[in-house]
């Protein structure tokens, strides 16, 4: 027989939820939530218990008679693996419950040598990150990766991507379960660090758009608490949208005049090469700005200028209360072209409670975002009363 409505509401995966997003904190306060009895109450949270989900911890002040016990989600019981892969260098994590870096390593990983060695090598990176924090792969609750293009999120597949050759409907969650046996969850870097950067610095903010200007362009944007990907994980690629003044420029989609063919880390990189200034990438670019480089510093406030106004229809579309710049061309010359342009194309209205922000959890945004979506994911209701009925 399946759950009731009731159980459904009061099962032992919804008074998890409840303690751990600080709902409820005591016995008491999860019987009044849910209505359950406390004999009722007790059989649920025993093998929250006794997995190690929730411990007690201490008792809170009493008005009278015994004090009640705190009960917390144990944010260290378990350990969870991150990725943020981008277009030449990559970055991974080993990660508490809670978010907390256990041990990281970041190195050079290009992403168009293809699937098979990027992910082979992502995973001995694992396995040294679990040995140097003493943990072993049966502490694991999950692995996030993110990449540098549209993903479909039901499945974790990454859908026709212009910079990643090779990867086009390959199943990433598969082939990194062959070595560890948990939940793999796949997403678009700019979702992730989306995600990241509300989640850290933006968490009142009710609609919030990152953008994530390397060596392509994309937009991960967070309604509430949640990232909105649209009905395939095609949000946010603002990147292929084509521009007016573009010309022939050709990007690497394919198509002619998109705005990552003129605006990129990667668009600027070819064109300050073109001028004897050698450039293979976004991260180049910002050493390139952060010298000082006067073609860079030019060109960089061009392409800041012509983001801003395809982020006109954006702030105009959405309404968000934060848009951030981040990626390589986040604090460089570039987001004063967006300053520009973007107040002059558009109404005072979509305007008047915008703040405009760049990164503040650099290379970090998209590893916490990554975390706090497995986290999510693996101890929701449902994935936990699953797991127990399993287990049962």
């Amino acid at each position: 027989m399946g759950q009731t409505r009731a159980d459904a509401t009061t099962s032992a995966g919804r008074l998890l939820h409840l303690v751990r997003t600080g709902q409820a904190g005591t016995r008491g306060e999860l019987q009044e939530l849910s209505g359950l009895s406390r004999s009722t109450l007790g059989q649920r949270l025993e093998p929250l218990l006794g997995n190690g989900w929730l411990v007690e911890a201490g008792s809170t002040a009493s008005t009278g008679g015994r004090p009640p016990v705190v009960l917390r989600f144990d944010e260290q019981h378990a350990v969870v693996l991150t990725a943020d892969l981008d277009t030449r260098h990559a970055r991974a994590a080993l990660m508490d419950l809670a978010g907390g870096v256990l041990a990281e390593h970041a190195g050079e990983l290009v992403i168009a040598d293809g699937p098979g060695i990027v992910l082979d090598t992502l995973s001995d990176w694992f396995d040294a990150l679990l040995a140097e924090a003493g943990r072993t792969a049966s502490e694991l609750a999950g692995i996030g990766v993110s990449v540098p293009g549209p993903v479909e999120f039901d499945t974790g597949l990454v859908i026709r991507p212009p910079i990643m050759p090779g990867w086009d409907e390959y199943p990433i969650r598969e082939h990194l379960r062959r070595r560890y046996d948990v939940p793999v969850l796949v997403d678009n870097d700019a979702n992730a660090m989306a995600l990241g950067e509300q989640s850290a610095g933006y968490p009142d903010s009710p609609a919030f758009v990152l953008v994530k200007v390397s060596t392509g362009i994309g937009a991960g944007v967070v309604i509430g608490d949640t990232v909105f990907r649209g009905i395939d994980g095609g949000a946010g690629d603002i990147g292929h949208i084509r521009v007016r003044d573009a010309g022939d420029a050709k990007c690497q989609c394919g198509s002619i005049g998109c705005l990552a063919a003129v605006a990129s880390g990667g668009a600027l990189a070819s064109a300050l090469t073109e001028l004897g200034v050698t450039a293979r990438s976004g991260a180049d670019v910002r050493a390139l700005l952060q010298s000082g480089q006067p073609d860079a510093l030019r060109l960089a406030r061009e392409a800041g200028r012509r983001v801003g106004e395809v982020l006109a229809t954006v702030v105009s579309v959405i309404n968000p209360g934060v848009l951030m710049i981040a990626g390589d061309l986040a604090h460089t010359d570039f987001v004063a072209g967006v300053h520009e342009v973007l107040y002059q194309s558009t109404l005072p209205r979509a305007t008047r409670h915008l703040t405009v922000a760049t990164g503040q959890l650099a290379d970090h945004a998209a590893l916490d975002g990554m975390a706090r979506l497995v986290v999510n994911e693996v101890y929701s209701p449902a994935a936990v009363d699953a797991r127990l009925a399993n287990a049962g």
